[in-house]
């Protein structure tokens, strides 16, 4: 199992989720975030003012997959999310040693 942190661009929240979704992923955790990377913040005007944002508001989303649909998801979420600009995002991908539904006990992959 691999636990992918997707982190991308606030309009795209709902293409990813229905993507997601299409692609079998019962389950995601979805935070509204803020940060800073390449994309290095924006210029906006505040009552004549000028402002420099330097932490930009994303959207994280967070999913357990199982090991053998991880490239799958990575190429539809890279053809789908994707402007071309800096700023789209990034995805990381994490080893998941076990899972466990705590409702009924079940482990491993049958708790997704």
């Amino acid at each position: 199992m691999k636990k992918m942190t997707i982190i991308i661009r606030q309009g795209k929240q709902e293409l990813l989720k229905q993507l997601l979704h299409d692609s079998g992923v019962k389950g995601m955790t979805i935070s509204n975030v803020v940060g800073c990377g390449n994309q290095k913040g924006c210029t906006e005007f505040y009552r004549g003012t000028q402002l420099r944002t330097t932490l930009i508001h994303k959207v994280k989303v967070d999913v357990v997959v199982s090991d053998d649909v991880v490239e799958e998801i990575i190429d539809k979420i890279c053809k789908a999310i994707s402007t071309n600009t800096v700023g789209d995002g990034k995805i990381f991908i994490s080893p998941i040693e076990n899972a466990v539904r705590i409702r009924t006990g079940e482990k491993g992959e049958k708790a997704l």
